[in-house]
């Protein structure tokens, strides 16, 4: 009798591994925490507003009670910023959530999920988790080749991840490219249009996707206030689709999976546009700053639209390991990129203007030695 249970494709998943937690690291090299510096995970180095805070202390007295497992409030507050109705709206415990709901909510085992070759390594989870297929195509400047893409849809494609911009690459879809490419998707097809690094997009990249979701039915819209919100320890999402996508989400999707210290964050962050717009302009600064720092290094990068940098450290396969390794003695936590298939680069989170310069001193005293 066998003791292994579960199906062959779920034993096949390698589990999801994030950044190194500073006190991990700080108990296997010796090192003080508090002079570790973490540039893996693309969160805000401003943290989390104020507001948000303020917002959070206000429902602490609540906590004895469950959440609003239809989180209205919440919803109320995203319906009012993006001009949509409630029922267009679904709760995610992040934006991961929404992804791993879309696969259960629109694919049979068997059946086939399409993305792009260097895409977020959730696509790839989620395919797994239902035991679908999974269709990779080939990448396009380390970005997503949309006309390609339309191309590989097979007869039992049933879903499609798109992330603009994209990670750990960085890349951006222009709007054009995307209608493109959606007005060529099979009806019976589900596209998700994962968003989560938008709010650092520069003003004249911004486009209107609830618009297509309007226009599109087999569209869903994934947003995240991990990123530019600073929200990222209390993981909350939401997508935006017609009512009969988010009707199946709602189906298979966890009661409470939104915590109520959560909601009330979120409804302050998502009304709070000075925070956003100095997390904006800090990224943008410091994205000059490691670039020009990697220009002054000679390094290559790939132009980036989110809050990361994408830098290739070597020209053998072990170089991000090693360079990585060297960097965490030197208490600098950055991310290998090896299970995209990129054993070359590291990604860089784009950090305060003191944490990118004492970067960029410890790869500069690495790649010397």
């Amino acid at each position: 009798m066998s003791n292994q249970f579960g199906p062959d494709y779920i034993r096949a998943i390698a589990p999801y591994q994030g950044g190194k937690p500073i006190s991990e690291v700080a108990r296997e090299f010796g090192l003080n925490e508090a002079d570790i510096i973490k540039l893996a995970s693309n969160e805000n180095p401003l943290g989390m507003p104020e507001s948000a805070k303020q917002a959070m202390l206000a429902v602490m007295a609540e906590l004895g009670r469950y959440p609003d497992s239809n989180g209205f409030e919440l919803k109320a507050a995203i319906s009012a910023k993006y001009d949509v109705p409630q029922d267009w709206i679904t709760l995610g415990n992040g934006s991961n959530d929404i992804l791993e709901l879309a696969a259960r909510a629109f694919v049979h085992q068997g059946q086939s999920i399409l993305y792009a070759q260097y895409s977020f390594a959730v696509y790839a989870l989620a395919t797994q988790a239902v035991g679908a297929r999974a269709i990779v195509v080939q990448a396009k400047d380390y970005g997503h080749d949309l006309q390609a893409m339309a191309e590989a849809i097979a007869p039992d494609t049933r879903l499609v991840f798109i992330a603009n911009p994209n990670n750990p690459t960085g890349t951006f879809l222009p709007a054009a490219e995307i209608e493109t490419f959606l007005q060529k998707v099979p009806q019976h097809v589900a596209v998700v249009l994962d968003e989560a690094y938008n709010e650092y997009l520069a003003p004249n990249q911004q486009y209107d996707s609830i618009a297509w979701v309007r226009r599109y039915p087999n569209l869903l819209v994934s947003r995240t206030l991990s990123k530019a919100y600073g929200l990222a320890g209390l993981r909350i999402g939401f997508g935006i689709a017609q009512p009969h996508i988010t009707d199946l989400l709602n189906r298979i999707r966890q009661p409470f999976n939104v915590n109520s210290m959560a909601q009330a964050a979120a409804i302050a962050a998502l009304n709070d546009t000075d925070f956003l717009q100095k997390s904006a302009q800090l990224n943008a600064a410091g994205y000059r700053q490691l670039t020009e720092g990697f220009d002054a290094l000679g390094l290559r990068y790939v132009p980036s639209h989110g809050n990361f940098v994408l830098v290739k450290v070597g020209d053998d396969d072990a170089a991000g390991a090693r360079i990585n390794l060297a960097l965490l003695k030197q208490g600098i936590i950055v991310r290998p990129v090896a299970n995209y298939g990129l054993p070359q680069w590291l990604r860089i989170s784009i950090g305060l203007p003191e944490e990118n310069a004492a970067f960029l001193a410890a790869l500069k005293n690495v790649l010397n030695d």
